[in-house]
């Protein structure tokens, strides 16, 4: 979808720094149309068949599940969801495979994503979430799917709107029945906080890592895998942010390398912030450095996403962002950020 249609926004893609500080603009090279109420977290399939149908899957707060093109049209919407908030993709078995957290439900909704259109169809079976946990303590806020390499068993990890300051994170096995259908077998309780609400998460499948934001205060680091310890291995993104620390991603470059990407909810313009994902020389859980830092017209952010592959329009990777005043995902080109990074 043409951005002169939703935005006032600039369509070069050139990079420019700001006046006056060290955060540099970037502009969107696409948007997806607009969601019925406002949009909240995208996921971006890449389709290694076909990289031209590969499709960004966006929540909804109204109650809906949204699948766009590259080029920002509707191509499937699911609505009549209670209260969705965060959605992941990773593969199960033979097939891939999106998972929402339905807050008012209490429970993951679980996708099949059609190898050819990237459509979806809805597998769920018994996916309950946080047992005997009360009114906010129950409900599922973020989800970070982890398929761990050796054996490809696929993880959940879900994050609640409350939760106690140990033990805030529950990870769950995610496997198919005989009848198709997706379970979720609770394996351990981890995660520390100070009390602030943990939405964003995202787990790094390559290097084994659990990354999740607690909102005014840092991004924890941790284990994936339930068989390591659960203790936290950093806290880092704690101080230069206006707002709250939400949306995260990874970019993947090879040999570990590449970047964790925290979007700062700044209110009429969001920021992004970029740490490298391999740590520093000192220790591979040293994400002190602030790499760059990035604004580009998305409004109070929540989630986002990004990949490296190489896509139709997008070669070096495509990063996704949610914006609240088009209600919309914003789509920016990595060669943009790449640009921008050089520039700091």
């Amino acid at each position: 979808m043409k951005l002169s249609h939703l935005l006032l926004l600039p369509l070069t893609v050139a990079a420019s720094a700001l006046s006056g500080n060290d955060v540099v603009r970037i502009f969107p090279s696409g948007a997806s149309a607009s969601v019925d109420k406002d949009a909240d977290d995208p996921a971006i399939w890449v389709n290694k068949a076909n990289p031209a149908n590969s499709r960004i899957i966006g929540t909804c707060k109204g109650g809906g599940l949204y699948v766009y093109d590259l080029q920002g049209g509707l191509v499937q919407a699911i609505r009549g969801l209670d209260r969705p908030n965060n959605v992941d993709i990773d593969r199960l078995g033979n097939a891939d495979i999106a998972v929402m957290t339905e807050r008012g439900a209490k429970r993951l909704r679980v996708f099949a994503i059609d190898p050819q259109s990237g459509k979806l169809s809805d597998i769920t079976g018994k996916t309950a979430m946080f047992a005997g946990q009360l009114k906010e303590a129950g409900a599922p806020m973020g989800v970070a799917l982890y398929r761990r390499p050796n054996d490809g068993a696929l993880y959940a990890f879900v994050s609640r709107k409350e939760g106690p300051k140990k033990g805030c994170l529950w990870q769950y096995r995610l496997q198919r029945d005989a009848a198709g259908k997706v379970n979720a077998t609770k394996v351990r309780e981890l995660g520390q906080s100070t009390g602030n609400e943990i939405e964003s998460l995202v787990a790094d499948d390559d290097l084994g890592y659990l990354y999740c934001s607690e909102e005014s205060v840092g991004v924890h680091k941790y284990y994936a895998d339930p068989a390591a310890s659960p203790e936290r291995l950093a806290l880092f993104a704690t101080t230069g942010f206006i707002k709250d620390r939400e949306g995260l991603g990874i970019y993947k470059a090879k040999n570990g390398k590449g970047y964790i990407v925290v979007s700062d909810q700044g209110d009429g313009e969001s920021q992004i912030h970029l740490y490298p994902r391999e740590g520093s020389a000192r220790s591979p859980h040293d994400h002190s450095q602030l790499v760059a830092e990035l604004t580009g017209g998305a409004d109070t952010t929540d989630g986002l996403e990004v990949v490296s592959a190489d896509l139709p329009g997008y070669p070096a990777g495509l990063l996704v962002s949610m914006n609240s005043m088009g209600r919309n995902f914003l789509y920016y080109d990595w060669r943009d950020v790449k640009s921008a990074i050089q520039k700091r």
